[in-house]
């Protein structure tokens, strides 16, 4: 369970005033329960950090890593979760240290010839992969002949299932969840990365960013990541 009292920190002042904590989130940071409610572990963590300061959490979908950078630009929301990745550091105004760790893997179909990564990177492999995810960024600086077909994370299943690409990239859990909806189907016992996810503020956010640093430091030492993250096949506490 999170905290039982609210933190009254002051840089958190601000949020407690709104009186909510603004998150967006993308696919597939979330799945959702039979009454629509969402879940999964970046969820979780992000209310444990409301409970935390004492407001509730509200959460705002968007369809990419990109949507979430321009949402926390506009202001529209207060906090997201991104894997850290140079080519992101710019674009916000800092990140937490990570909270949890998912590997990066493939999705094979049936009869598939592919058994590890080197097997994938080959000339005329076709790999889909979610455009500005974290798997995608570090997929494309691994591989040398194989070909990525940018798509959303809903096509890039179609993509594997109607035989246009060889190969799905993505994390291990979401991967481990589709290969149930493509007999066959493999999901490689090897990895390519990790994704290390941390909560990330807008620019000029500073005080605010150190304020959840702390958050997740506290959550490490009193267990209560773990106790999170264990709660969900195919993640791992970051260390």
């Amino acid at each position: 369970m999170p905290p039982a009292r609210p933190t009254a920190d002051p840089r958190m002042a601000d949020l407690v005033a709104a009186g909510q904590i603004r998150f967006a989130v993308f696919p597939p940071q979330y799945g959702r329960d039979a009454g629509g409610t969402l879940t999964g572990p970046w969820v979780e963590v992000m209310r444990a950090l409301a409970a935390h300061i004492g407001v509730p959490a509200t959460f705002m979908e968007v369809a990419n890593p990109d949507r979430l950078v321009e949402s926390l630009a506009a202001g529209s929301c207060d906090f997201g979760s991104l894997g850290f990745d140079p080519a992101r550091a710019a674009a916000v105004g800092g990140f937490s240290p990570p909270f949890m760790q998912v590997d990066f893997t493939y999705l094979v179909p049936a009869g598939s010839a592919i058994r590890s990564i080197a097997d994938a990177d080959q000339a005329g492999v076709r790999i889909a992969a979610v455009r500005q995810h974290a798997s995608t960024l570090a997929l494309v600086r691994l591989l040398k002949h194989a070909s990525v077909v940018n798509a959303s994370l809903d096509e890039a299943f179609e993509l594997l299932r109607t035989g246009r690409v060889e190969v799905w990239a993505s994390i291990r859990p979401a991967l481990a969840d589709c290969c149930s909806r493509l007999p066959g189907a493999r999901v490689l016992a090897e990895s390519y990365g990790a994704n290390h996810p941390a909560l990330v503020v807008p620019k000029g956010h500073a005080a605010r960013l150190a304020a959840i640093s702390a958050f997740i430091a506290e959550a490490k030492a009193s267990g209560l990541l773990r106790r999170i993250i264990d709660g969900h096949a195919g993640y791992r506490p970051a260390s």
